[in-house]
């Protein structure tokens, strides 16, 4: 079995090591070196010389759950399965960093840190929490896992998604018909969308006014989903309390870029939910290991809906 791993240099051998060790018997190639035809192919926003170079015959996997950086790649085979990361240690990380977002929201903390800067000693009410509804734009594997992690906070969950999800304690909307009612009740919209065309600039001035007044953007999926600059006008206008970003439309964030300094929004450099090598490797090999025995693996990228 031929294996073909292309990663960010500085990880390759972290990556190698940990794939050498889950699967001694495959002959592991590191980009840029390339045999002409691996078996399978594990990339990260790989160049578009590689699938010139390396065809892979039986499956290419996305070191990564969001796989729009892999379906832009020109020279990408059509008919080669493309397979995704299904949480591999990502889950936990994201509703970490999600819940403390919601509760730095709902206890107003930024707001408190500019009182301090300016000085000032003034107590604010605490918001019902039955008035503080946290909605999921996107509701999938990390979607769940947070809701699973925020439940026993007590504020009302609301989820959309493309098709109409199930999920205990989350009031579930679905469709393009239903997204106006899901983004009124939001007082913090929790985006976890894929990057597809459907939901590229998505959330723009027009959605984002249709938050309730004092809402807070939570951003931990794809940058282009959020129109930058309406984001920043409905924050100016005050309409939103605030934003925290993970993520961002060039990556890393140009310096000139006004989400820096801007007040109402909390940055980080898209760390909410890093890729864990060996639990990656270790779902990666299971799914090799079932693909060489004829069976059917999760995760398979639909192409037309682009996740």
């Amino acid at each position: 079995m031929k294996i073909l791993l292309q990663t960010p240099r500085e990880r390759a051998a972290e990556w190698h090591a940990a794939l050498a060790a889950a699967m001694p018997e495959a002959t592991v190639a590191v980009w840029p070196d390339a045999p002409a035809n691996p078996d399978y192919a594990l990339v990260w926003k790989p160049p578009a010389e590689l699938f010139v170079r390396a065809r892979p015959t039986r499956a290419i996997f996305n070191l990564g759950a969001g796989v729009d950086g892999l379906m832009s790649v020109p020279t990408l085979p059509n008919d080669v399965p493309l397979i995704r990361l299904e949480d591999a240690g990502m889950a936990e990380q994201m509703a970490d960093y999600v819940v403390l977002a919601v509760l730095r929201a709902y206890r107003e903390m930024d707001v408190y840190a500019a009182q301090q800067r300016a000085g000032l000693w003034q107590m604010r009410p605490i918001i019902a929490k039955s008035a503080f509804g946290v909605g999921f734009l996107g509701f999938g594997v990390l979607g769940d896992a947070v809701a699973r992690l925020l439940a026993p906070f007590g504020f009302p969950l609301y989820s959309w998604s493309r098709t109409r999800k199930a999920a205990p304690g989350v009031a579930s909307y679905a469709g393009l018909a239903e997204l106006h009612e899901f983004l009124a009740k939001a007082r913090v919209l929790v985006c976890l969308l894929p990057a597809t065309a459907d939901t590229a600039s998505l959330l723009d001035r027009a959605a984002l006014q249709t938050l309730p007044p004092g809402a807070h953007l939570i951003n931990v999926a794809r940058g282009g989903i959020v129109v930058d600059e309406d984001l920043i006008a409905v924050l100016d206008s005050g309409h939103l309390a605030g934003a925290t970003l993970d993520v961002f439309r060039e990556e890393p964030l140009p310096p000139e870029h006004p989400f820096w300094h801007h007040p109402r929004i909390v940055l980080t450099p898209h760390v909410s939910a890093v890729t864990l090598v060996s639990d990656s490797i270790a779902q990666i090999a299971a799914k090799i290991h079932r693909l060489e025995r004829g069976e059917a693996v999760s995760g398979v990228v639909d192409r037309v809906r682009g996740y």
